[in-house]
Order: C-alpha cells, then sequence, then structure tokens
C-alpha cells in the first residue's frame, strides 16, 4: 500500500517535473550570459565525457563516492551503520533501517560536487578565491559530468535494489529525476548568479503545475457532469 501511495504521488508530480526540466533548461542558456563561465563549464563536463567514454571510466571513485553518501544520509536520519564495503564495480552499506532519501541520496546528490563546493568556500574564509573562481567553475562541469555519466550508468546498466526499497521504479525514477533538476537549478544560481532567477524559475514551474491540474480537474469535472 505504501508503494503504491508513493507511486501515485510520484505519477501526481509529472507536470511539475516537466515544468522543472524546461525552467532548468532555460536556466542553463541564461548561462550563456557569461560567455567565458559558460565555457570553463561546459569544457569540464567535455573532459570528464571524453575520458569516461574514451580511457578510463573512474567506477571505483564512483562507488566510493555511492556508498559514502548512502552512510551520510542515513546518519542524517538516525540510522546506524553496520558495514560498509567498496569494491571496483560495486559496493554495499548495511544499515539498522533505510528510508527513501538514504537509498536515493546518491542518485541526485552530486557527492564530489558538493565536496569541491565546500573546499572552495572554505577557502574563502581566509583567502580572495576570485583568481580561482573559472578553475572552481571549470572543476564543477567536470564533476557534475561525472555525477549525471556515473548516474545514468549504474541505473541503466544493472538492477538496483535501491529502487525497490525507496518505493519502485515509478516513484524512483522521478523522485531522482526530480531532484537532480532542482540540484542542477541551484548549480546554475552558483555558477551564474547575475544571470539566473531561482525565484522567477520557481513562480514559472509552480504556475504550469497549478494551472495544468486545474484544467485537467476542470476537464474531469465537466465529463463527470456530462455523463450524469
Amino acid at each position: 500500500m505504501r508503494n503504491f501511495l508513493k507511486t501515485l504521488i510520484a505519477v501526481l508530480l509529472l507536470p511539475t517535473l516537466f515544468f522543472a526540466a524546461a525552467q532548468t533548461a532555460r536556466l542553463l542558456y541564461a548561462g550563456l550570459g557569461n560567455v567565458k563561465t559558460f565555457l570553463c563549464f561546459l569544457l569540464g563536463i567535455l573532459l570528464y565525457a571524453g575520458i569516461h567514454f574514451g580511457f578510463y571510466n573512474f567506477s571505483r571513485m564512483y562507488v566510493f563516492g555511492h556508498e559514502l553518501t548512502h552512510a551520510v544520509a542515513a546518519i542524517l536520519c538516525g540510522c546506524r551503520i553496520k558495514d560498509i564495503y567498496v569494491g571496483k564495480d560495486s559496493g554495499y552499506v548495511k544499515l539498522t533501517q533505510c528510508n527513501a532519501f538514504v537509498a536515493l541520496a546518491p542518485y541526485f546528490v552530486p557527492a564530489y560536487t558538493v565536496c569541491l563546493g565546500l573546499v572552495y568556500c572554505g577557502f574563502t574564509l581566509w583567502r580572495d578565491m576570485a583568481p580561482y573562481r573559472l578553475l572552481f567553475v571549470f572543476a564543477s562541469g567536470f564533476f557534475t559530468a561525472f555525477h549525471f555519466i556515473q548516474t545514468f550508468k549504474t541505473l541503466f546498466e544493472a538492477q538496483q535494489p535501491d529502487l525497490k526499497l525507496a518505493g519502485g521504479k515509478v516513484f524512483s525514477a522521478i523522485s531522482i529525476t526530480l531532484v537532480n533538476l532542482i540540484i542542477l537549478a541551484l548549480l546554475c544560481k552558483i555558477l551564474f548568479p547575475e544571470h539566473v532567477s531561482l525565484t522567477e524559475a520557481l513562480r514559472n514551474v509552480w504556475g504550469g503545475t497549478f494551472n495544468t491540474w486545474r484544467i485537467l480537474v476542470n476537464y474531469i469535472v465537466e465529463r463527470v457532469f456530462n455523463a450524469v
């Protein structure tokens, strides 16, 4: 029953997912307003993609970040870690209990991008990091590509028990996609603050979702009354 309710909620979020995707694409396009920064971000993405598909796929590095994210999410939720293992192509974290956030956290939290941001912000506390901003943007692109490519590869190349634990494939797929879009939008704001308005994007997503459901509900009500 719980999985059915999660699936229902996920389906109800489909209009929100559509408008979130549209707004995130708009925010990325807005980043072109700062060409130098956008190109550095794009070069970071292309470099990782080139290395991943041409030379080395960083699988052990991804497994480490994946399992570490499970562990951190579990600690934040008050779960106790019983065991953790990181191999070349797979790993696991044994917990006393699990929930959807813990199960799906590695699929929507770009662990290395977050670590990079924390390190960068930490350095800004004691020195001017402005001269290194483009290097930070480049590295952000590299690790963001790492997150999305590795997540896509993990989800589509093998059966993931995490999805079942979280509430099923439909709920997990929609949740992962939506949260990744939100994180990408936040990253756009960090990298292109002068060209990106999250308030406007949120307003557009809310307005599009509300209008979609208003039209659907009115249509259903009209059909029901006509049938009666």
